[in-house]
């Protein structure tokens, strides 16, 4: 008996699937039909964050180049002056490691900030 009705729960849980899909299709279909509207002008404050997230990306690249490769610097040379110690050698690994993520990051910013405009506009 407990078989039958897991059978049937499934069953109705594959339709609702299944329906909940096609709903979503045709939905997206439908905004894509509809979406084609175009005004005259940009507003304001569509101009304003345009312009704010570019100066934020300017200045976040201009503020983690230097950063990135002084702490670059420096996990060289705890790595270069360690003479064998292991710990060091261990800490400027991290080091250099992390700035290397976070640089990437940084820069990964300029292709979320992109999306983010073309969202707005």
């Amino acid at each position: 008996m407990l078989k039958i009705k897991q059978k049937i729960t499934s069953v109705f849980h594959r339709k609702f699937l299944v329906r909940a899909l096609i709903v979503f299709i045709i939905s997206i279909f439908i905004l894509m039909m509809f979406s084609n509207s175009s005004f005259a002008a940009t507003p304001k404050i569509v101009n304003k964050l345009n312009s704010a997230f570019e100066d934020m990306e300017d200045w976040f690249i201009k503020l983690a180049t230097p950063a990135a490769a002084v702490a670059v610097g420096v996990g060289v040379f705890i790595k270069k002056f360690s003479f064998g110690d292991e710990e060091r050698i261990r800490i400027s690994k991290k080091i250099i490691r992390g700035t290397l993520f976070s640089y990437g990051f940084l820069l990964a910013i300029d292709l979320i900030l992109t999306a983010i405009k073309s969202l707005v506009t």
